[in-house]
């Protein structure tokens, strides 16, 4: 069976913005950005990692959040979801978001044009790679070791993926907030018809399930 490049639970807003400007350590996701609005129906499952008390939804959005990691082997993510630096690399004590324990337990392969060593954090290690999309996509598919790649984000480097043509299904989250400006991922979902199939498909939470896959 063929290893899939896989974007899962990538998350925008109603007017298809995933991430606002001036991204920075205290705002991860930009200046106009409030990730516990955009993703409130992932943080309301039962099944959502970082739940400190019992309880939680189930249905629809928690079979999304439990489906997370099944059968991925490895990750491809953008350097701006790694973290808020900028050109070369001066602080090499900075590992991401997640402390000690990242949430990825797969390799993962960060894009960036400044070369860094690469480090592990409990079961997960960092890659940090110059290269095109295929030639990522190849090495993230032998480090997964027959499992399916996921494609983590960001905006930007979704659409890279799919500018060419790598991307095998997409699962994204259409939450039910404005955000008005920053980084889209489509102006509308139709725009994608023209290489996938696509199902809607609305949850309780308000939120929408975009699905993908390949014509």
């Amino acid at each position: 069976m063929d290893q899939l490049l896989r974007v899962q639970n990538f998350t925008i807003s109603s007017d298809g913005v995933a991430a606002g400007e001036d991204q920075s350590l205290e705002r991860p996701f930009g200046h106009n950005i409030d990730p516990g609005r955009l993703f409130a129906w992932a943080g309301a499952t039962a099944s959502w990692p970082n739940r400190s008390e019992p309880g939680g939804s189930r249905g629809l959005d928690d079979y999304f959040t439990r489906d997370f990691s099944h059968n991925i082997g490895a990750e491809i993510m953008g350097r701006n979801k790694f973290g808020p630096q900028r050109g070369p690399w001066h602080d090499h004590e900075w590992r991401g978001w997640w402390g000690d324990e990242p949430p990825f337990h797969t390799p993962v392969f960060v894009l960036t044009h400044h070369k860094r060593p690469s480090f592990t954090l409990s079961d997960t290690t960092f890659h940090f790679v110059d290269g095109d999309p295929a030639t990522v996509l190849a090495q993230a598919r032998e480090a997964a070791r027959g499992k399916d790649v996921r494609l983590g984000g960001g905006v930007t480097t979704i659409r890279e993926f799919l500018d060419a043509d790598l991307v095998d299904t997409l699962h994204v989250a259409v939450s039910p907030v404005k955000l008005g400006s920053g980084l889209r991922l489509w102006e509308s979902p139709e725009q994608l018809l023209d290489r996938f199939h696509m199902e809607v498909v609305p949850s309780r939470s308000g939120v929408t399930h975009h699905l993908f896959w390949r014509r």
